[in-house]
């Protein structure tokens, strides 16, 4: 049935630009699904297409930025793992919850949550501009990647947008590691997320390999370039960019609310 699908080349074209800047964003501050799931919907695909498309394509640019913070310095392998671990059984019982609540009630119990997370930013301005992580005891620390993992996964299988930009907030605010870095471990907590999700479209057959592959070539670029901003600038550029993400995620909650 995927295989009747086609786009024209100017469709094409405009997913791989819109594709490659939501790598930009994630890799740098997470929320990149806002952009890239309503590109691949704007070329007529279906819903669980354009899913399965968007996962291969942000699953692709999420290695390459992990590679890239890796060897950047910033990523710390023990805590990370440990998160993804927990991301990957979280996602599966928020993806359970997801089926007993409605859309409406998930995105209504979102408009609470982000403007706390923006507020969040916006008053604690020294968060996440040095590394304080060093002050948590180890088991402490692999305790609080546990449950963060849990609790983003969870967040990730029940609702899904801006997964990396709270990822991102958990590790600064309550592990205290700098943006930087808290940008790197995010991106293999959101891999591990991002790999469940994967292989459950693939085996349905919600893969257009046709246009998810191109897609996917310019979503890694996008990374590329998005990681080596985060590293090279830090939390100056961090921030605004987390900031712009909830913004974005605020007004399209509202909008689809308002629809």
């Amino acid at each position: 049935m995927n295989c009747f699908f086609e786009i024209s080349k100017l469709s094409m074209l405009l997913l791989c630009f819109l594709v490659f800047l939501a790598g930009f964003v994630d890799a740098s501050a997470g929320g990149g699904g806002l952009i890239s799931i309503p590109a691949y919907l704007s070329t007529g695909m279906p819903a669980h297409m354009a899913l399965g498309c968007n996962k291969l394509s942000a699953g692709c640019g999420c290695v390459l930025s992990v590679l890239k913070f890796w060897r950047g310095g910033a990523v710390r392998i023990r805590t990370a793992l440990i998160a993804a671990a927990g991301s990957f059984a979280g996602s599966a019982c928020g993806a359970m919850t997801a089926l007993l609540l409605s859309d409406r009630t998930i995105k209504a119990m979102m408009l609470i949550i982000l403007p706390c997370a923006a507020a969040l930013i916006l008053f604690k301005r020294n968060m996440g501009d040095e590394d304080r992580s060093y002050l948590l005891r180890p088991y402490k620390a692999a305790a609080l990647a546990l449950a963060i993992g849990l609790l983003v996964g969870f967040y990730d299988g029940i609702f899904g947008p801006g997964t990396g930009t709270f990822a991102i907030m958990a590790f600064s605010a309550v592990m205290g590691f700098d943006l930087k870095t808290a940008s790197g471990n995010a991106k293999l907590l959101n891999l591990a997320s991002n790999a469940a999700a994967l292989v459950t479209f693939a085996a349905s057959g919600n893969i257009l390999y046709s246009v998810a592959l191109p897609a996917a070539v310019c979503g890694i670029a996008g990374n590329f370039a998005g990681a080596h901003m985060a590293l090279t600038k830090g939390s100056r550029f961090i921030r605004p960019m987390m900031l712009l993400v909830l913004a974005l995620l605020m007004l399209k909650i509202l909008w689809d609310l308002l629809a």
